[in-house]
This record gives C-alpha cells, sequence and structure tokens, in this order.
C-alpha cells in the first residue's frame, strides 16, 4: 500500500522528516494534495496536524473520521444547513462512526462556533474530500493543541513538538 503522510505545516511536524507540507487552509490543502496525488498516486493518505478542542474534555492525540465545512454558510438560500454547499451533494464526509467530527474552516478559531462538531483545523474537510472522489483511503489524526478560545494561539506554539512525538508513535502502530 502505498502511503502518503500529510500536514499543513512543517511546523506541525518537527522530526517527522517523511511528511509532505500541503499548506494551510482549504485552498492550499486541496491545490498542493492534488499536486501530490499526481506525482506519487497514493492509496491511502494519512493527515496529522494540530486541531482546537471544541469540547472541552477532549485532549491529546485523536482520530477524526466524520468531516464538515464549518464556514460554509448559505443558509440564506435554498433551505441549506451551516456547512451545506450549494448544488453540491458531497456536505459531510463520514469514513467511520467511531472516531471525532471535524469541523474545518479558514480561520483560526478563538471562540465560540455554530457547528456542533469536537474538533476544529482548517484542513481536514478538504482532504477528505479530496480523497473521497479520488477514492483514496483516508485517516486523518489531530493533536489537540489549544481549546479554540482566547489562549489558542499561544498554545498552539507550545503543543506543536508534543503532538509530533505522540503521532511518531502512533505511526508505528498503523
Amino acid at each position: 500500500m502505498n502511503k502518503l503522510f500529510v500536514a499543513a505545516l512543517k511546523e506541525e511536524t518537527p522530526g517527522l522528516n517523511f511528511f509532505q507540507h500541503i499548506g494551510v487552509g482549504k485552498i492550499n490543502a486541496t491545490y498542493n494534495l492534488n499536486k501530490l496525488i499526481h506525482r506519487f498516486k497514493p492509496t491511502e493518505i494519512i493527515n496529522y496536524g494540530t486541531a482546537g478542542a471544541i469540547k472541552k474534555d477532549i485532549s491529546g492525540l485523536v482520530e477524526c473520521t466524520k468531516f464538515y465545512q464549518r464556514d460554509m454558510d448559505a443558509r440564506g438560500i435554498l433551505n441549506l444547513k451551516l456547512g451545506e454547499t450549494p448544488f453540491d451533494n458531497i456536505n459531510e464526509i463520514i469514513n467511520s462512526d467511531e472516531g471525532l467530527s471535524c469541523g474545518s474552516g479558514d480561520s483560526f478559531v478563538t471562540k465560540k462556533i455554530e457547528m456542533n462538531v469536537d474538533v476544529v483545523d482548517m484542513e481536514a474537510y478538504a482532504i477528505a474530500k479530496v480523497c473521497k472522489l479520488e477514492n483514496i483511503k483516508f485517516r486523518c489524526f489531530k493533536f489537540i493543541s489549544d481549546n479554540a478560545d482566547e489562549n489558542a494561539t499561544s498554545d498552539w506554539i507550545e503543543n506543536c513538538k508534543n503532538g509530533a512525538k505522540l503521532f511518531q508513535k502512533k505511526i508505528e502502530e498503523i
């Protein structure tokens, strides 16, 4: 099986030199992931990165299996719900009911959000959707670096190294 390991930033993967970095945000992730798929032709993509916990009892390294686009807001037309894209039949991606839900959006969360998800990040939904469309197996691991609150920025910087060490151990299992 040809596995491709992707993360948004080099800062999230200190010491993990086998990662490809796809950039921050849904557009950068989509564009750069498509280039990597064309180049490496993987059968499985494994995403690792940091995430903010919306639910305060979540910590450490977690696996996300449900993905939502938290900043797609077209509720004013066609009776759509938050996260639904007009004229797109893929509005959620659920790989398993066993893991956590992740709401991706192009903003760093520092306050309460409207969407009911476990964690937030800036790329996982985009990666999951590309994998679904390209029929590539997808797994997603997030290190909870902050609580998506007013302290999120300073917590994130301090926690990147801790998360990379935990993910290195997880790789041995998968």
